[in-house]
């Protein structure tokens, strides 16, 4: 056979024709010139697709709009056949004449032959040919060791039968080699025994079949070596372009992808109408597959699915497209909760939100922001709609209806795109969508059409459908399939895409035309450029508005704030700074002498009520100052009050008090400016401020009653002591009677003067008339007899008649009065008593009980208040600016900093104002870049035109 390929080295000439297909060639087109027809079957079409590895990819991708991007066949050449790939023929056969890559050639052109006579036999004879293939193989290798052939560029019409060959190759390869490859051995065994049996007899065709099948075998060998090299980058180009990460789509969705980032900037600063760039808004019937075309575009499952209605508020949707990251992953921003990596929970959390919204509205207006970055989804912007219904069930308002329409409606009106899904199944004259967009697209210029469940109508019908014909849009209709594959981990698009191509392709005769688009694959980037060129028609006009609002903001800026920046981290230290501040100014103002007064203030009030309870009371204070200074009565009284002052706990008492004006003082600090905006953080204050008083509070109490133990068994008193408690007690006296002088005189201003006056009169006759009644009864008791019934009734009928005469209020104003009067005549007694002469020396202390009771109170105030400022004021003071680093400061993550500064309406309003400067600048300066790149694009497209021309 060698022999014979050497022979007809002249025969590449007539072979070697070039193939070159337009780019605008249809598939059937680029299978007629490959010498295949359109109407074989369905197997022959799969065979055909197989030979795609064979054509060189073009690095840009240019889609039809009737067939899906996997099926389109790229701008490209038929592959040629370069020796140069097998580098043990080439280096083998580097000294030898010309003559023998001529010879070679030609010997590949006879096998080609040979090829197509051994066709028409049949095709049992290949696997027998692969061992002749590799025999031949091997020769060539051992005798050609320095062969080095290069030819640049060789155009061969590969016949059918070489197309099939080659196809069950790659199949063989792709599924499963080791099994194949044992059954390919075991039909070449069974080749081998029936070529044996016949012994090679007959007219040497057995020769020349076997040589026919080592030249294919070796052509095959070649070809799909050097295609398994070079196809590894173009699947990876493919499978790009099918996801939208191609370089070509990265560098046409720019525009698209930094106008998504623009509108996300202006989401984030408000809602306003004239700030809103056009979006896709998804509206479909319930259960028309409007979840599936998502997912689909999304490649995961993560909206909320059920039997009711689940979808209740929209959902917008940011699709980012992260090239070069292995990374997916969904955001919240509204939540705050970081990456879900799990789009499960993604899931979980939108029926949550959802769900919230309770039976009784079921629609909420409130948007669900979701934000999903992946490197297998395009740049778009979706918004997910509740679907309509044409009836509410028995939960549900009955105005549920209307309220899903009114909301979709807000959202497909323009620049929006709607996309109308609808059921392949379902008549499009009853969609709800397209009635919808017809109402508010009446000419259908921004409305796609997407009709799923394509594979529940048969073939014909669906084509018609999507034909646009009956209910035409301009951007037409889609057919999708949309079944997600089971048992899929990760990304599900990619198995998604060829189980709908696998369908479509089982259909190629219908749904193969030039007029029909069908596919997921097909939908995503039909989406991606109606958004682009949605977005480039919106780029002036944004601009504009824009430019209102930054003009607006700055002015606005100016005059409010003087240009004056301010940040929470800034607001939060000069508040912190503040309370500090404070803080210090209290410390130093809350010395010993305020504590000192505190403490003396609570004893000497305490002084009084032991004088008031043990002596004021008392029917014999008018014989004090003459009772004898041995009189064991008043001796033992002033050992009473004494030990009632000093056995009272004055530790826990002076402590507790001290406590009470540091815990007051700190919550008017806590109330003042700024921290009045601020509850929570009042509420640390104070609690940090408690805990650590009441760390203390044991310990200083218990080291204040011990020091004052001495004071509870006897007290010196010096004369200077003495001195100093009389006259503090004269004017503690003194300050009482005054009071009670004011407090009679609001009594006598508030009843008036000749009503209380007589109130007075009436209960001092009362009290007479009580005791002489009491002593009637008395008498009567003495003389063995009893009141007669008519004694009895004639004083209650009097007591009556009295009680009719003054308001039971009045009455008790009037009892306050003589209290009063009472209280003020006693200490009038007892100043005049501590001004006398018997009260000059401390010996006769039990005539001044006053006296000794505020020397005592003194000791005690002074020893108290030391510990108390060693032990609870100085550690409060040191500790305090410490928690409040800790508890506030450093304890506070960026958004708690950002929730606090928010808290203060001013201090909001301050930060929303420039932060909404800030981004609006952003936004322009992103504009202008975009701006000057399309002046640039439409700059060079000009000049192309012209040097064209």
């Amino acid at each position: 056979m060698i022999s014979q390929v050497l022979k007809a080295p002249s025969q590449l000439a007539r072979h070697a024709r070039p193939l070159r297909l337009s780019p605008s060639t249809p598939h059937r087109n680029a299978y007629h010139h490959l010498g295949t027809s359109t109407t074989t079957t369905n197997n022959v079409y799969y065979q055909q697709q197989r030979m795609i590895p064979l054509l060189q990819h073009s690095p840009r991708v240019r889609f039809f709009s009737n067939v899906a991007p996997s099926m389109v066949l790229h701008n490209q050449q038929i592959r040629s056949i370069a020796f140069s790939s097998v580098p043990r023929m080439a280096l083998s056969a580097l000294r030898l004449p010309t003559l023998v890559a001529g010879t070679t050639v030609a010997g590949v052109t006879l096998a080609n032959n040979k090829i197509t006579d051994w066709t028409d036999k049949g095709t049992a004879f290949f696997m027998g040919g692969v061992k002749e293939a590799q025999k031949l193989l091997g020769t060539l290798q051992e005798q050609a060791e320095e062969l080095d052939i290069s030819i640049p560029e060789i155009h061969l019409r590969v016949p059918d039968a070489v197309k099939d060959f080659l196809a069950s190759m790659n199949a063989t390869e792709e599924e499963s080699h080791t099994t194949n490859h044992q059954f390919a051995q075991a039909e070449q065994e069974k080749e081998n025994e029936k070529e044996n049996k016949n012994g090679g007899d007959g007219d040497g065709g057995g020769d020349n079949k076997g040589g026919a099948v080592a030249a294919a075998a070796a052509v095959a060998a070649f070809l799909n070596e050097d295609d398994e090299e070079e196809e590894k980058p173009k699947k990876k180009q493919r499978k790009n372009n099918d996801l939208g990460g191609g370089h070509q789509d990265e560098q046409l969705m720019m525009l698209t992808k930094k106008l998504i980032e623009i509108r996300s900037i202006l989401l984030s600063i408000d809602h306003n109408e004239t700030l809103k760039l056009p979006s896709i808004v998804v509206v479909g019937s319930q259960s028309s597959g409007k979840s599936s075309v998502l997912e689909a575009i999304v490649g995961h499952e993560f909206l909320p699915k059920g039997s009711n209605m689940v979808t209740r508020r929209p959902i917008e949707l940011t699709l980012i497209h992260t090239p070069g990251e292995d990374e997916e992953y969904g955001e919240f921003p509204q939540l705050g909760l970081g990456k879900m990596h799990d789009f499960k929970k993604v899931q979980k959390t939108l029926v949550d939100m959802n769900m919230a919204v309770p039976d009784t509205e079921c629609v909420s207006e409130q948007p669900i922001e979701l934000r999903i970055y992946s490197p297998n989804v395009p740049d778009l912007t979706l918004i997910d709609l509740p679907g309509y219904i044409q009836i509410s069930n028995k939960n549900q308002p009955e105005s549920l209806k209307t309220k899903i329409e009114e909301l979709c409606e807000k959202y497909i009106r323009g620049p929006n795109i709607i996309l109308a899904v609808c059921a392949a199944n379902v008549d499009l004259a009853n969609s709800p969508a397209l009635r919808a967009s017809r109402k508010c697209d009446p000419l259908g210029l921004r409305t796609i059409g997407v009709i799923t469940k394509m594979d529940l109508v048969p073939a014909e019908v669906g084509a018609s459908v999507l034909r646009n014909s009956d209910y035409p849009l301009h951007l037409g209709y889609i057919g999708v399939v949309c079944r997600s594959p089971e048992n899929v981990t990760g990304n599900m698009t990619s198995a998604l895409i060829r189980n709908e191509e696998a369908f479509f392709q089982s259909h190629h005769l219908v749904y193969n035309q030039r007029d029909i688009q069908v596919g997921t694959a097909t939908l995503r980037h039909k989406l991606m450029n109606v958004l682009e060129q949605s977005m480039g028609r919106s780029l002036y006009s944004i601009v504009d508005a824009v430019q209102q609002e930054l003009e607006e903001a700055r002015y606005q800026f100016k005059v409010q704030y003087n240009d004056r920046r301010v940040t929470a981290e800034s607001y939060v230290a000069e508040s912190i700074d503040s309370l500090k501040h404070n803080f210090k100014d209290f410390a130093t103002r809350f010395g010993k002498p305020q504590v000192r007064h505190e403490v003396r203030t609570m004893l000497e009030q305490r002084v009084l009520d032991i004088c008031a309870e043990q002596y004021w009371s008392d029917p014999k204070i008018a014989e004090l100052p003459k009772a004898s200074i041995d009189d064991i009565y008043w001796l033992y009284k002033i050992d009473l009050a004494s030990a009632a002052l000093t056995k009272s706990g004055i530790g826990r008492s002076t402590t507790q008090l001290v406590v009470d004006v540091l815990m007051s003082n700190m919550e008017r600090l806590a109330n003042a400016d700024p921290f009045s905006f601020h509850p929570d953080t009042r509420k640390k204050v104070m609690s940090f401020t408690s805990e650590i008083l009441r760390s203390k509070f044991l310990t200083t109490s218990d080291q204040v009653e011990n020091t004052i133990k001495p004071y509870k068994y006897e007290v010196e008193v010096t004369d200077m002591e003495w001195a100093e408690g009389v006259k503090r007690s004269v004017g503690l006296l003194e300050k009482e009677l005054d009071m009670c002088d004011q407090m009679a005189s609001s009594l006598k201003n508030a009843v008036g003067k000749k009503k209380l006056k007589g109130a007075i009169k009436y209960l001092l006759d009362q009290e007479r008339e009580d005791g002489r009644r009491q002593e009637r009864l008395r008498q009567i008791a003495e003389e063995g007899g009893s009141a007669t019934e008519e004694q009895l009734f004639s004083l209650e009928d009097e007591d009556a008649i009295k009680h009719t005469f003054y308001n039971p209020k009045i009455l008790e104003k009037a009892r306050e009065a003589l209290f009063l009067r009472d209280r003020a005549m006693i200490l009038k007694y007892r100043i005049a008593a501590l001004k006398s002469r018997q009260c000059k020396s401390a010996e006769n202390k039990q005539y001044c009980p006053e006296a000794f009771l505020n020397v005592i109170a003194e000791k005690l105030t002074y020893t108290a208040v030391m510990f108390i400022q060693v032990e609870l004021l100085n550690e409060f003071f040191f500790q305090f600016p410490r928690e409040v680093d800790n508890r506030l400061v450093y304890q506070m993550n960026r958004r708690q900093i950002l929730q606090f500064a928010r808290e203060n309406p001013p201090i909001q309003k301050h930060l929303d104002l420039q932060e909404r400067k800030n981004k609006l600048e952003d936004v322009m300066d992103k504009l202008s870049y975009l701006v000057k790149r399309q002046a640039d694009r439409q700059a060079r497209a000009k000049m192309g035109s012209f040097s064209g021309a």
